[in-house]
């Protein structure tokens, strides 16, 4: 694990599971938000970023709360009744939520918790990836835009219009993309 501190937010109404829960996520390795409130864990997940969201199923029946609150990118673990845990467990899967039974040995907690740390990095590489991916496609479609105003107004060809958005570029030091959107507001009034 990194150096940094993990921020976790716990729901759970059982102060002896929250209590035996923070006695593994201690200071300075994790900041422990808690509250016994899936509306108010709602509203903090709302309010920030966290980096695991652990939600204890008291009987079963908070699986629900724990779905509506899978659209965050922390990766969710619902503590779920032993005699609960099949169906549970087969309806969070499809959201994404991890689950597991409890009572739980301590090792097995302490590897679900590395499991979701593991898991909160790789969603926020391919948060950071899908985000460069969404830029280019609007660069595309910026560029393309202009190639498609420089074809039709001024008649050049695709290839034509390509060098000349290029050379812009080079000339001016600038982008294709803001080369293109002067080109695309000067051709279109």
């Amino acid at each position: 694990m990194k150096s940094e501190s993990y921020s976790v937010l716990l729901v759970s109404h059982d102060s002896k599971l929250t209590a035996q829960i923070k006695a593994f996520l201690t200071s300075p390795l994790f900041e422990v938000s808690e509250t016994a409130d899936f509306s108010e864990a709602r509203r903090l997940v709302d309010e920030r970023e966290f980096c695991i969201i652990i939600a204890d199923s008291a009987d079963g029946r908070d699986a629900e709360a724990a779905i509506e609150m899978s659209d965050v990118y922390a990766p969710i673990l619902l503590l779920v009744p032993s005699e609960y845990f099949d169906d549970i467990s087969y309806r969070v899967e499809a959201y994404g939520i991890m689950s597991a039974a409890k009572p739980f040995e301590p090792f097995y907690f302490y590897n679900l918790i590395k499991i979701a740390i593991a898991i909160h990095y790789k969603i926020q590489k391919i948060s950071s990836q899908t985000i460069k991916l969404k830029a280019k496609m609007e660069e595309i479609r910026i560029v393309n835009r202009a190639k498609m105003l420089l074809i039709e107004k001024r008649g050049m060809s695709e290839e034509a219009a390509h060098h000349y958005l290029e050379k812009e570029a080079m000339n001016s030091g600038t982008t294709k993309q803001k080369v293109a959107c002067a080109i695309a507001r000067e051709l279109q009034s």
